[in-house]
């Protein structure tokens, strides 16, 4: 086995680890949302299969397909999402995972039309960075794909409205957590909603926490867990 091989292995079993902590968390349900990774140095990606539970997934499970999501190796149907992965890839060449998912809270503000992008709490500043949107398109469309792409360009995080979040990160632990932070992030947002309102934190301020030394160095670690 070469370490090509070894290396699609490894991210199809990190697939399938991503695909249940979503489960688990709550920030899918049942078949809901999808998981791709790109194999390095290829023109390949694997992604979650369509119709199939995100907390009952094999490593079997995991389709093959290239950058313009034609089949490569799989005997389940991919994702339906698979082409709003592959888009995402063309044009940021630093991203190898994506999540995307349909956390509670975070999905009731792409629902409300609420901003989620106030500056607040440290962790999504750090973490998360700024958060873009994409206006409601119909799910699963061609439309839907090109217009993530466009903003995947300048954003790590997106709320589609009426629809769910993605992220994006150079490691599906880093893409994983984003989803996680960003719906923690939303649950802190609400309840500072519920009390009277959020007081944002000043521009300087989120400057500072981005320029942190342990901010840096917990960027630089989620990048490369395995």
């Amino acid at each position: 086995m070469n370490s090509k091989d070894e290396e699609e292995i490894r991210l199809r079993k990190k697939i399938v680890e991503v695909s249940r902590r979503l489960y688990d968390r709550g920030l899918v349900a049942g078949a809901g949302g999808n998981v791709s990774a790109r194999i390095p140095g290829t023109q390949e990606v694997l992604v979650t299969p369509s119709g199939l539970c995100k907390g009952h997934l094999k490593v079997s499970d995991i389709i093959k397909v290239d950058l313009d999501g034609n089949l490569i190796e799989g005997n389940l149907k991919p994702t339906s999402e698979t082409p709003m992965h592959t888009e995402i890839y063309k044009v940021r060449s630093d991203v190898t995972a994506v999540v995307h998912a349909h956390p509670p809270v975070s999905t009731g503000f792409a629902c409300s039309g609420v901003s989620l992008d106030c500056p607040i709490f440290p962790d999504a500043i750090a973490m998360v960075g700024d958060i873009g949107k994409v206006e409601y398109i119909t799910p699963t469309t061609r439309e839907l794909a090109k217009k993530v792409a466009e903003q995947a360009k300048k954003y790590d995080a997106l709320v589609l409205t009426n629809h769910g979040t993605i992220t994006l990160g150079a490691s599906l632990e880093q893409a994983y957590q984003r989803t996680e932070i960003l719906e923690d992030y939303a649950k802190i947002l609400l309840v500072s909603i519920l009390l009277g309102g959020p007081k944002p934190l000043s521009e300087d301020e989120v400057k500072r926490i981005k320029g942190l030394k342990a901010e840096k160095y917990r960027l630089k670690y989620i990048k490369q867990v395995e």
